[in-house]
């Protein structure tokens, strides 16, 4: 069974990586040090940093990244679906598919056919528990 890549983005780890890439960014687009190679390199470190930060997504093959608005649900596909959970209308655990019905009537449906049973639960619960929290 394949397991799925939980990120709750809450992990200050990846916050102080963003806020320092942005830090060398502005330290060597304004040149602040007198070494011209100095300040590329600060330049060119700080967005490698952005470049590890954003691609985190396309390190696994099942990846499920959310916060309180909302969540981008990667699942044995090369793009993720972004989903905002005030928008979900209905969530639908049927024979290892899951189907969430949105405001709209648009319906988006993810095969968990071999993605572990408790990854499977996981996900469920923070679409459940998300919804749930904003129609209260």
């Amino acid at each position: 069974m394949k397991k799925i890549h939980f990120d709750n983005m809450k992990n200050w780890i990846w916050i102080a990586i963003l806020i320092l890439s942005g830090i060398f960014i502005v330290c060597g687009g304004f040149e602040l040090f007198e070494n011209p190679k100095t300040n590329k390199t600060l330049t060119i470190i700080g967005f490698l940093f952005q470049i590890i930060y954003f691609s985190r997504m396309f390190w696994y093959k099942n990846y499920v990244q959310w916060n309180k608005k909302g969540a981008v649900i990667r699942i044995n596909s090369w793009s993720g679906k972004s989903l905002s959970f005030d928008q979900i209308k209905k969530t639908e655990l049927i024979e290892k598919k899951m189907i969430i019905t949105k405001d709209n009537g648009n319906i988006v449906t993810f095969d968990l056919n071999e993605i572990s049973e408790s990854d499977t639960q996981r996900l469920n619960e923070i679409i459940v528990k998300n919804t749930i929290a904003n129609t209260v």
